[in-house]
């Protein structure tokens, strides 16, 4: 090679490390699908607040057949009713929260559902650790809570950020927990609910792990190699440039 084609030589070395990085961060990239909540009132101690759980599809062959959630401290199951959810679907209730499904949804179809929440805790945020369990049997957990001053984590759970309670609210007196559930989550009893339901979502998680992605470490060191590929090329460009002796 001459010294004249070794600059285009190096740009086009510059450019297969470009592209292969892209390449390999887009299979890499987690799903951009996310569990959100929102409230109708998001503020401390409110009373009779309304709480929209979005779940956003991820595949286009199978729809969500069931949501579990699990209520953060200070909402009790038998304080919380269904007020929303797709047609069909019912609510059960849990020892930590609840789940709520039927009928399958069509596959691309976002899962969306309201509960009715007597009062919100004393707090400045409220995590919702959220399972969704497709027809095909995939399972996406979103049950990391976020850490202030941390990058969002690969599975964040829904957030909900509350405003400090208005002037003069008190907690109001939960129910006793013997008190029968709602309505709505008779439909089918606690000690009815199958075993994925009733089990906690950092158990589950830790059981099976369907991520399906290579995760930050695996990105790294696939990105690594192609720059060591690379810059092994070059090296070899660059002898294979320099003059013989005559």
């Amino acid at each position: 090679m001459s010294h004249s084609s070794l600059p285009s030589a190096l740009r086009r070395t510059g450019i297969i490390v470009i592209a292969a990085s892209a390449a390999v961060l887009a299979m890499a990239a987690p799903a951009a699908a996310h569990a959100e909540v929102s409230a109708s009132t998001a503020q401390a101690l409110a009373e009779n607040v309304t709480l929209t759980f979005e779940s956003e599809a991820e595949s286009a062959s199978a729809g969500f057949t069931k949501i579990r959630i699990v209520l953060p401290d200070g909402i009790a199951t038998d304080t919380v009713r269904l007020k929303e959810a797709p047609k069909g679907w019912k609510l059960t209730a849990a020892a930590d929260g609840y789940t709520v499904g039927g009928p399958a949804l069509a596959p691309g179809t976002n899962a969306e559902h309201s509960i009715m929440v007597r009062q919100l805790p004393d707090a400045s945020s409220l995590a919702f650790k959220t399972l969704e369990t497709y027809s095909d049997g995939e399972v996406s957990r979103w049950i990391e809570v976020p850490k202030k001053g941390q990058a969002e984590p690969e599975n964040p759970a829904p957030v909900l950020d509350l405003k400090p309670a208005a002037s003069g609210a008190t907690p109001i007196d939960t129910p006793a927990a013997s008190q029968s559930p709602s309505p709505e989550a008779s439909a089918s009893s606690p000690a009815e609910s199958s075993p994925q339901a009733s089990e906690s979502p950092v158990t589950a998680e830790a059981s099976q792990n369907d991520d399906g992605g290579l995760g930050a470490t695996g990105i790294a060191a696939i990105i690594g190699a192609v720059v060591l590929v690379a810059v092994g090329a070059l090296l070899w460009m660059k002898h294979r440039s320099r003059p013989t002796a005559s």
